[in-house]
């Protein structure tokens, strides 16, 4: 048997084909733990999201896939689900992906580790740079031990009387003026 890492890509090159076929990109495949509890995450997407009849549908056409893949032996756990709204980064074109998100990495420096927030504006087969309210920070992707996306959770702003009561109006006005 080869390392997790050969067996990654070996289920990655055996899926992609099948779930391009079904209309979805393949994200990722982790295969995380060890022995029986092991679990093989597929992650998927496409424009305007994965509903769970892509999921269902994903699950199907790559189970036989996987009980046929040598590389793969043992039990598993199979777990098939989108990136979600906070999606981990892990490849370089994950980061290339992100460019403009607002992203949170975790790194590895000389004194330990160091967090970095801010919006990803670049990303290439090195690393990626990350401008944050402390400034511009170039992280190689060597050092990251974890990433992600942020999603900024909170209420829309709120729209101020002032302009609430002019598109009022606008919409009074319009009215009036279809049935004259």
């Amino acid at each position: 048997m080869g390392t997790t890492e050969q067996t990654v890509r070996a289920v990655r090159d055996a899926l992609a084909p099948i779930v391009s076929g079904l209309g979805l990109d393949l994200y990722d495949v982790e295969l995380k733990g060890a022995g029986p509890a092991r679990t093989l995450r597929v992650t998927v997407e496409r424009d305007g999201g994965v509903d769970l009849d892509a999921i269902t549908d994903v699950t199907r056409a790559v189970s036989p896939v996987l009980d046929a893949e040598p590389s793969l032996t043992g039990s598993y756990l199979l777990e098939v689900s989108s990136p979600g709204l906070e999606r981990a980064l892990r490849t370089p074109t994950h980061f290339a992906g992100a460019r403009g998100a607002t992203v949170s990495i975790k790194l590895r420096t000389q004194d330990g580790t160091e967090r970095v927030k801010g919006v990803l504006v670049d990303a290439d087969d090195r690393g990626c740079v990350v401008e944050g309210d402390d400034g511009r920070h170039e992280v190689a992707y060597a050092d990251i031990t974890q990433a992600r996306t942020v999603f900024e959770w909170g209420p829309p702003p709120r729209e101020s009387r002032k302009s609430a009561r002019a598109a009022a109006g606008r919409a009074t006005a319009e009215r009036r003026g279809a049935t004259a």
